[in-house]
């Protein structure tokens, strides 16, 4: 029997998710929860074969909980789904320790398709993704400035670019104003921007906008 854990803030989702795994394995115990913190709390509790998490969550994202999960569960496979482009987070998730990235717009059998193959021990990456991968080693020297962000500082330079205040972003990340506005200097800091004009056209040069 495989054992599934499904992290998504949208219910409907989760259900849509659940629906296509147990079609793909019958036998399998699925169980599903709406945020990292549970999903955590998930992993500490009982042994799972399979994770399968949104990329953004309210409070910490999927992204930001794999370190964690990787400290209780080294070898536990993690899978993150995400609306977003695979090129702006599929490598950022691989780094972190998780074994693939997969678009929410996927066919359903590819869905059931990667969690064989992370089950199995290997990573599921898509050609796209290796060929980012490929690049990034053979030009390391080039890689655009945003690559020099942490996850969160990440996420929050797309929000920002977006044209979302900092109390959006508080209220979506369930962080302080003044924790976010602290986020924003440092991005601006190590991307060398002078203000959120120059970093919202940096977001579109790069094509960073927040989905």
């Amino acid at each position: 029997m495989i054992r599934i854990l499904i992290a998504d803030d949208h219910s409907i989702v989760r259900k849509g998710i659940h629906q296509i795994l147990i079609e793909g394995f019958t036998d399998a115990k699925i169980e599903e929860v709406a945020n990292a913190e549970f999903m955590i709390k998930k992993v500490m509790e009982e042994e799972w074969d399979v994770v399968i998490s949104d990329l953004s969550m309210p409070g910490r994202s999927g992204l930001e909980a794999i370190a964690q999960i990787k400290q209780i569960s080294p070898k536990l496979p993690i899978l993150i789904m995400s609306i977003h482009p695979e090129e702006h987070y599929a490598v950022r998730v691989l780094k972190a320790g998780g074994s693939g990235y997969l678009s929410k717009d996927l066919a359903p059998e590819e869905l059931v398709n990667a969690v064989k193959r992370v089950i199995s021990g290997r990573k599921y990456i898509t050609s796209p993704v290796a060929e980012k991968l490929a690049s990034l080693i053979d030009q390391d020297d080039e890689k655009p400035r945003h690559y020099i962000l942490s996850d969160r500082e990440f996420a929050v330079m797309k929000l920002l670019g977006s044209g979302k205040s900092l109390s959006e972003i508080a209220a979506s990340m369930i962080l302080s104003i003044n924790t976010v506005s602290t986020y924003r200097s440092r991005i601006l800091i190590k991307m060398n921007l002078k203000n959120n004009t120059e970093l919202t056209l940096y977001c579109i040069e790069n094509n960073l906008m927040q989905n």
